[in-house]
């Protein structure tokens, strides 16, 4: 068999052939991942919160919380808020 007839080594620009593979299936996967996780939990999130708190009174959940007792000094609270309203 004459050296022209063999076939050349496999070897050469293997590992710059397999590192490229790896590089543009790892970019694709992680762009798959970004996208999934802004879909399915980023944007039910941000839309939970906003049915939450478009209609939320604070004023009235405290309220409710300093009649239930879960406070302690809350009567300062009260007597600053009515001075404020005093003004």
């Amino acid at each position: 068999m004459t050296p022209s007839a063999m076939m050349k080594s496999q070897m050469h620009g293997l590992l710059a052939k397999c590192l490229q593979f790896h590089i543009v299936g790892a970019f694709i996967v992680s762009l798959g991942v970004a996208a999934l996780y802004k879909f399915a939990v980023a944007k039910p999130g941000k839309k939970a919160y906003e049915d939450f708190y478009g209609n939320y009174d604070s004023m009235k959940d405290f309220e409710e919380m300093r009649k239930a007792g879960i406070f302690q000094g809350t009567k300062g609270i009260m007597e600053y808020k009515e001075f404020l309203q005093a003004e």
